[in-house]
C-alpha cells in the first residue's frame, strides 16, 4: 500500500479489489506453470483458487457498482506485490497440493493482517468498518483453506507417505553404503 492511506470507502475498496485481481492472475499463472510441469493435481488446485479469488474480485466490483477494476496507478504496494499474491520464489515444480494449500493459507493470513491494519488505523469510521469487514472475510478464507486441507486426508496421507518413503530410502542408502564399506575393507 502507498504511504497515503485511503480516506474514502471507494479508495479503500480499490486496494481490496486490486488485491483480488492480483491474486486471481497469480493463481491462474501458477496453474499454468504447474500444468506445464505435468503437476496436474496442483495445477487444478491453483486453478480453483484463481476462480475463488475471481469471485471475490467480482463481489467487490458488484458491491462498489464498478464495471471494471479501478486503475492500479491510483496506489502502490509497499512491497513488490500485494499481500495476497504468492511469491514465485515459494514455488517448486514438484510441490504437492498440501504445499499449495499452505501458500493459500499464508496469503489469506497476510490479506487479513493487511485489512486489520486499516481497521486499526486513524481513518474515517466508514473506512475502518469496511476494513474490519474485509479482514473478517479474509480470516474466514483462512479457516476455509485450513478446513479444505483437513478435509483431504488423502493429500495429507500422501504427504506423510512421501516423507516416510524418503526416510526409508535414506535408511536403505545408509545400509548399502555401510555394506559397500564392509566389502572394501
Amino acid at each position: 500500500m502507498s504511504r497515503m492511506l485511503p480516506r474514502t470507502v471507494e479508495q479503500f475498496m480499490a486496494y481490496a479489489c486490486a488485491m483480488e485481481v492480483e491474486a486471481t492472475e497469480r493463481y491462474a499463472e501458477l496453474a499454468e506453470l504447474m500444468d506445464t510441469h505435468h503437476n496436474r493435481e496442483v495445477a487444478e488446485l491453483f486453478a480453483k483458487l484463481a476462480r475463488i479469488e475471481g469471485k471475490h474480485r467480482d463481489q467487490i466490483m458488484q458491491q462498489m457498482d464498478w464495471s471494471t477494476p479501478p486503475a492500479s496507478s491510483s496506489f502502490r504496494w509497499e512491497t513488490p506485490e500485494g499481500p495476497e499474491t504468492t511469491d514465485y520464489g515459494d514455488l517448486h515444480y514438484l510441490m504437492t497440493p498440501y504445499h499449495a494449500l499452505k501458500l493459500a493459507q499464508h496469503n489469506e493470513r497476510r490479506a487479513a493482517e493487511f485489512f486489520e491494519r486499516f481497521a486499526a488505523a486513524r481513518l474515517p469510521t466508514a473506512v475502518r468498518e469496511s476494513a474490519a469487514e474485509m479482514a473478517a472475510e479474509e480470516r474466514e478464507h483462512v479457516r476455509d483453506a485450513v478446513a479444505f486441507e483437513r478435509g483431504l486426508p488423502g493429500l495429507l496421507g500422501r504427504e506423510a507417505d512421501s516423507r516416510k518413503l524418503v526416510s526409508e530410502q535414506r535408511a536403505q542408502l545408509v545400509l548399502v553404503a555401510s555394506e559397500l564399506g564392509d566389502v572394501r575393507q
